[in-house]
């Protein structure tokens, strides 16, 4: 039986620590940690906080049959030819057969699954665009016991 007192492992659980510096870039950040790495400061009482958390799509451009049909081949392509390069170590004679066989069965099965979704979704979504989760700001945290001493390393650090 578990104590409910004591967080489960494995479990999220918030960041503890007193704020020793507040940056708007990830790599500020990052870089403040590694400047109390490179003079010494035990970095494990540290921990970088994303605060303000936003998922941002950045929409990359307009998405056509001909980018679906050229996008379904090519990454069919390459996975009919993993798939005949595999089969030819194993197939006896011309090792060649088994590859074209794999790239254009694999061609075949990149347009059928790249074609069939963008034909279901009816225009609804005729973009390509990425994800990010990214932070307003991000907190390096410190240990209670030794935030003073972090906080005094970092206030000679110009980012």
């Amino acid at each position: 039986m578990t104590n409910p007192m004591q967080p489960m492992r494995g479990l999220p659980t918030p960041p503890k620590g007193w704020p020793v510096g507040s940056y708007e870039t990830y790599a500020q950040a990052q870089k403040a940690v590694d400047h109390l790495s490179d003079n010494e400061f035990h970095v494990e009482n540290l921990t970088i906080v994303g605060v303000d958390l936003m998922q941002v799509e950045r929409v990359l451009g307009r998405l056509t049959w001909g980018k679906v049909i050229t996008g379904g081949l090519g990454s069919g392509a390459w996975l009919g030819l993993f798939f005949g390069l595999l089969l030819s170590l194993v197939v006896q004679g011309d090792m060649w057969v088994p590859i074209a066989f794999g790239v254009v069965a694999g061609m075949v099965f990149g347009l059928i699954s790249a074609a069939i979704p963008y034909a279901v979704s009816k225009g609804q979504r005729d973009f390509t665009s990425t994800m990010q989760l990214v932070a307003g700001r991000y907190d390096v945290l410190c240990d209670p016991r030794s935030a003073e001493q972090a906080r005094d390393m970092l206030a000679r650090l110009a980012i």
